[in-house]
């Protein structure tokens, strides 16, 4: 069985805040604000995952109001929601992102996030896709007041997989 899940994830972005992304910290003068560790793309990633499998979004399995969740590491949001899927006996089978961000430009970092990613998602590289966009000035994204990252997934369902 195959299942397709989408999402987005939007942050504003802040003067002097750490900038994660893609389970990276990027060197740049602003970073995404979130209750977590704000780390935009994996949320998107997560969150197609949740959606692929129909059982609700991020807020429900990290609500913003639990103190455990404040300042959390993505990558352990990320990791999670996989172990839920996999358990299930999904596995990734493609991951195609988009990043929508005047600033810092990432092609140094894609294949970085890629390797971080593909580790927690248990998949080789050459499954995931990350590219980047700028929205030419316009908007809140080309203002550099905020990211967007967006997400498709392809999980299939495995009638065998070895823990």
């Amino acid at each position: 069985m195959i299942k397709i899940g989408f999402s987005k994830d939007v942050h504003p972005l802040k003067e002097g805040e750490k900038f994660m992304l893609g389970g990276l910290e990027l060197d740049h003068h602003k970073g995404a604000t979130g209750y977590s560790d704000g780390d935009c793309l994996l949320h998107a990633i997560a969150e197609a995952i949740l959606g692929a499998l129909a059982v609700g979004d991020l807020g429900k399995f990290f609500p913003e109001n639990d103190p455990k969740y404040k300042g959390y590491d993505s990558k352990l949001i990320l990791q999670e929601v996989f172990n839920y899927a996999h358990k299930k006996n999904y596995e990734v089978s493609n991951l195609d992102c988009m990043v929508s961000l005047e600033k810092p430009k990432i092609r140094p970092y894609v294949n970085d996030m890629r390797k971080i990613i593909s580790e927690i998602l248990e998949c080789d590289t050459k499954q995931i896709s990350i590219k980047a966009t700028t929205f030419e000035g316009l908007g809140f994204i080309g203002e550099e007041k905020g990211i967007l990252c967006e997400a498709i997934i392809v999980l299939e369902k495995s009638d065998f997989i070895l823990d």
